[in-house]
């Protein structure tokens, strides 16, 4: 299975759309610091078809590392959760 990279994305913006490669990543760095720049101010992020980027606040707790068995206090902490969208779901799950 292969992982696709911000370039493939930027690649594919360029080979869809017809614009040079430089506007096409600048389009796609726009877009993903929007996202972060919403998020950081404790903003979902929801684009229709694709799935919603939510913030949640996880508490501390007691954890353990496996290796050792010592226990350790992990620290409380924001987490980005993503969610699918039903359209989504549908074009995966074909």
């Amino acid at each position: 299975m292969k992982t696709v990279t911000r370039l493939d994305v930027a690649e594919a913006i360029y080979t869809e759309i017809g614009l040079s490669r430089k506007d096409s990543n600048d389009i796609l760095d726009m877009i993903i610091d929007e996202i972060v720049k919403e998020l950081s101010l404790g903003k979902d992020v929801k684009l229709s078809s694709f799935g919603t980027f939510s913030l949640r606040d996880k508490r501390a707790r007691t954890g353990r590392n496996p290796k050792t068995g010592v226990e350790a206090v992990i620290s409380p902490r924001r987490v980005i959760s993503f969610k699918p969208s039903q359209t989504m779901r549908k074009l995966i799950n074909k």
